[in-house]
């Protein structure tokens, strides 16, 4: 782990180097290792997953105020799930900085999402318990939330069904979704989809999947019929 690079990269001095070095250690590499003293990020990981999950959830709770329950239990599902943390780990460059053992570096363990979303959590942990719970919620806001607000995780929220609840109280509206546009690579797709009422566009949405564009469009057409 290039502790020196880690720090730079996110703009935070670490106090305790052992526990942050633990964060990027796996089981892999712990167990190649046993005439060392080496620990694996398991129990950091534990600790993380609460962490995150209060974060995110004293977030929305205060950006959302109108937001019933039941939609804040979705949404927070859609952002602390393996998917999600495997995307903010490698947008952080986490995979470089992950110690692992010979077998697991050759499988291509560096690249796992699975372990990706785990070392996401584990270094969560650490920061907790090396600068505390204002410190991680500062890493929070400066790398999650502000996904959130751009609509990332929209596919965590059904928007389709709660547009259509609005539409559908005028008989003579009609909804009509569209995918107009896909970018990029095979294995890298964004899919761009519009939605119409009554043949007029209301909402454009981009998304990695159909769905997840077709949920978006629904929420920008949401957000311009003030709902």
């Amino acid at each position: 782990m290039n502790r020196k690079k880690l720090e730079a990269m996110l703009d935070i001095e670490f106090l305790n180097i052992e526990v942050i070095t633990q964060a990027f250690t796996h089981s892999s590499y712990v167990n190649e290792h046993r005439e060392k003293n080496y620990s694996d990020n398991e129990r950091l990981e534990f600790l993380g997953d609460a962490v995150l999950e209060l974060g995110v959830s004293q977030y929305l709770f205060r950006k959302y105020p109108k937001m019933p329950e039941g939609e804040m239990t979705k949404l927070r599902a859609a952002i602390v799930c393996e998917p999600s943390l495997e995307l903010f780990a490698r947008r952080l460059h986490f995979g470089e900085h992950i110690l692992l053992g010979k077998g697991e570096e050759m499988t291509g363990g560096r690249n796992r999402p699975a372990l990706l979303a785990d070392v996401f959590e584990a270094f969560l942990g650490a920061l907790y318990l090396d600068k505390g719970f204002d410190t991680a919620l500062d890493f929070l806001e400066k790398h999650v939330f502000p996904q959130i607000d751009t609509g990332a995780f929209s596919h965590g929220m059904d928007y389709k069904s709660k547009l259509q609840e609005i539409v559908q109280q005028d008989k003579n509206r009609t909804i009509e979704y569209k995918i107009v546009d896909e970018k990029g690579p095979s294995h890298n797709k964004e899919f761009v989809a519009e939605i119409s009422i009554n043949q007029t566009v209301f909402g454009v949405g981009v998304g990695r999947t159909k769905k997840e564009a077709e949920q978006r469009a629904a929420k920008n057409a949401l957000d311009k019929l003030g709902k």
